[in-house]
């Protein structure tokens, strides 16, 4: 979204609120040039490495049993 220096400078609170809740960068020109960006700040806390990725992958079949496939080092 763009918007210019003086329609934001009118509407600022009511626009950084809009930034947090939607997480949608505004950018705010000045005679028609972007001259700033704002964007939403997060303050999650970040996940732990240890278990990211748990409940991510599905296995199907059995994944030791041989596929059947020749290669080349088999020859």
């Amino acid at each position: 979204m763009k918007i210019a220096a003086g329609e934001f400078k009118a509407k600022c609170l009511k626009l950084m609120d809009d930034v947090q809740k939607y997480h949608e960068d505004i950018i705010i020109t000045k005679n028609g040039k972007p001259v700033a960006k704002l964007t939403s700040v997060e303050e999650d806390t970040p996940k732990p490495l240890y278990g990211f990725l748990k409940n991510s992958v599905v296995i199907v079949g059995d994944i030791v049993k041989p596929t059947g496939e020749k290669w080349n080092v088999d020859e």
